[in-house]
């Protein structure tokens, strides 16, 4: 079994390795479209995939509660543009309203 040490000396080096391969990589490559558009597109999902997990996820299960309906709110209030405050202060009153009306855990 390994230590906590040499797994953190593998991760730096794989990181190290990572980053060394990035710099090897010739600009003229990476000034094409599709580079530059899977690069966005791998953003977005993993954005994406991190929200999910976030709300979602508790432990090694899946969990329907209140942070659902929130996230939609925020999700409907970003497309309207509003402001990036008004949208947490809402999405957070919706959650706690449906927990305290025991609506939804």
């Amino acid at each position: 079994m390994m230590s906590l040490w040499a797994v953190v000396l593998l991760a730096s080096f794989g990181v190290f390795a990572i980053k060394l391969i990035g710099y090897l990589v010739p600009a003229t490559l990476l000034a094409r479209p599709t580079p530059t558009r899977i690069a966005n597109l791998l953003t977005v999902a993993m954005l994406a995939a991190l929200v999910a997990v976030q709300t979602l996820g508790v432990g090694q299960s899946l969990v329907v509660d209140a942070r659902i309906p929130a996230v939609l709110i925020a999700a409907g209030l970003f497309a309207l543009r509003v402001p990036y405050v008004v949208v947490v202060l809402i999405a957070g009153v919706v959650a706690v309203l449906l927990r305290n009306f025991g609506l939804m855990a």
